[in-house]
């Protein structure tokens, strides 16, 4: 089953639906946070079916060999599938304002233009002109180690992941995972469910928190816990190309 490019505007419609200015404070306050549902369950399905369809990749993942944990993932190719594109680019400029907002919080530089077309320009001139747009296929027993998905000198603070499965249903376990190290002080974890067609905003890098000293910047990783039963399917955006 392919994505077809008529399904595209009806998803990005969605997008101002959510409360933006809520989803900035939860962010703030945890590193991630939820949206409403963005997929309805048919979208999810065809999103995941594209799996079967390895034209639509550039390159498939083991995580057991590469010692990343368990599980696979595929690189979308470029041109994305219709949908895909459109959501990457209806994200794009809700997220924007908030990494314009951490990079002034720590006095660092804010290279992302208005829109996401010149922003991709810049990674492919920077030597990052592969496409980042990930689904991630896991099983019983498959989890994924904590990392960052950083692939260059140009990042974009902010992700997102979609859940294309029912949690409880279709599998068990496979929480998604945030841990942040906390300026002089122990990790902090965060554990969250992804339902069905709901979309998880996450910390790429690092993000500002507060400290004695003003404005810090705090480390983050991500991954996902063991899967104990059936098969999770999630789709994740990257807002900087690879390299």
């Amino acid at each position: 089953m392919t994505v077809r490019s008529t399904e595209a505007p009806a998803t990005e419609a969605v997008l101002p639906t959510t409360d933006w200015t809520a989803v900035a404070e939860e962010i703030d306050a945890y590193g991630c946070a939820r949206t409403p549902r963005i997929l309805d369950p048919a979208e999810c399905r065809a999103i995941a079916a594209l799996w079967d369809e390895p034209e639509q990749f550039r390159s498939t993942v083991d995580m057991a060999r590469h010692r990343f944990g368990s599980g696979t993932y595929r690189y979308f190719a470029d041109p994305l599938p219709p949908m895909i594109q459109a959501l990457r680019a209806a994200f794009y400029p809700r997220l924007l304002p908030i990494a314009r907002d951490w990079a002034e919080r720590l006095n660092r530089p804010a290279p992302w233009p208005d829109e996401l077309d010149d922003w991709l320009a810049i990674c492919h001139r920077a030597g990052q002109s592969k496409s980042s747009q990930i689904l991630l296929r896991y099983g019983p027993g498959d989890w994924n180690a904590l990392h960052r998905d950083v692939f260059g000198e140009a990042v974009f603070p902010l992700q997102v992941a979609i859940g294309l499965d029912r949690p409880r249903t279709d599998y068990t376990g496979g929480e998604f995972l945030l841990v942040e190290q906390r300026p002089r002080a122990q990790s902090r974890g965060t554990a969250t469910l992804l339902e069905q067609g709901h979309a998880l905003i996450f910390t790429t890098r690092d993000r500002p928190v507060r400290s004695s000293r003003g404005w810090s910047a705090s480390p983050v990783r991500h991954g996902v816990s063991a899967i104990r039963s059936g098969e999770r399917h999630t789709l994740g955006l990257v807002f900087h190309d690879a390299s």
